[in-house]
């Protein structure tokens, strides 16, 4: 069975690269198949002398996910966004926030009305770097900061799936989270309530996206993204982890996700209505 599963993946991957040579990812009507190492920097006037790659934002809200990396000895501070909610994830290297070291996989929650932290990386890093909406809802007034290698990998109803809880507003219900997919392991066709974005920090994954009821593949190497609106559907039994994954996800608010047979055209209000739903835990990716 191993084996068998091993072929299966080298023919996946080959084929993979064959088309890749041939052509991009398909062109879906949202940002998904995103490699953030293609994107162009951008100028961020909150965290001068950074390198910087928006994932995706709103101009009229400030809401913006970014790729940033911090140079040897940069200094900088949490002060740059008032009124907004910060959130920040350590890729690589080390991130000082206030007197506490992040290294690779150090999370910290800075809510809105926080006093700015100072923020250092003296050897450099890469981090996410996510400002939220301004949301009345939001209950979580205190700094979450905390090293996700501390925490225990919790089993999911999906066969090959883990998860990892950074943050969870119990008042507006938008939640962080890191989801590990063993090598093989496949999902379902679901969509989400929420819009939903996700950060492959490493692995290799297929991952299928259904746009009018047609099944778009495509394969997220590391530093792979996507931004799903809500009650897109996506996965199905193609989407499968080529090798372990570990992807970052965020959803902004209290999703509810629901199971497909397969990648359809939505459907009525009524119909819809009438679909399992997941159990209150993290739904696909």
């Amino acid at each position: 069975m191993e084996s068998r599963l091993r072929r299966r993946l080298t023919l996946i991957v080959a084929s993979m690269v064959i088309s890749g040579c041939a052509s991009g990812p398909p062109k879906l009507p949202y940002p998904a198949f995103i490699q953030v190492d293609e994107l162009d920097d951008i100028f961020m006037a909150s965290l001068p002398g950074v390198r910087a790659k928006q994932l995706s934002g709103d101009p009229q809200t400030r809401r913006t996910s970014n790729r940033i990396d911090l140079p040897k000895d940069w200094t900088g501070t949490s002060g740059g966004v008032p009124g907004r909610s910060m959130e920040l994830f350590v890729i690589s290297g080390e991130l000082t926030v206030a007197d506490i070291a992040l290294q690779a996989g150090g999370y910290a929650f800075l809510p809105a009305g926080s006093l700015g932290f100072n923020l250092a990386a003296a050897e450099g890093a890469r981090i996410l770097y996510f400002v939220n909406d301004t949301d009345p809802n939001s209950v979580i007034r205190s700094p979450i900061i905390i090293n996700s290698y501390l925490l225990k990998w919790e089993d999911t109803s999906k066969a090959g799936v883990t998860t990892k809880e950074l943050r969870n507003d119990p008042g507006n219900g938008a939640k962080t989270w890191l989801v590990r997919v063993a090598t093989g392991a496949s999902q379902a066709w679901e969509s989400s309530s929420m819009v939903r974005e996700g950060y492959l920090i490493i692995g290799n994954q297929q991952y299928a996206e259904c746009v009018n009821g047609e099944s778009e593949l495509w394969q997220y190497a590391p530093s792979g993204y996507f931004y799903r609106p809500a009650e897109t559907i996506s996965g199905g039994p193609e989407s499968l982890a080529l090798t372990e994954s570990i992807w970052i996800m965020r959803e902004t608010g209290r999703g509810v996700a629901t199971v497909w047979p397969s990648c359809v055209i939505r459907e009525t209000d009524e119909a819809l209505s009438e679909r399992p739903k997941l159990p209150n835990e993290f739904g696909d990716l």
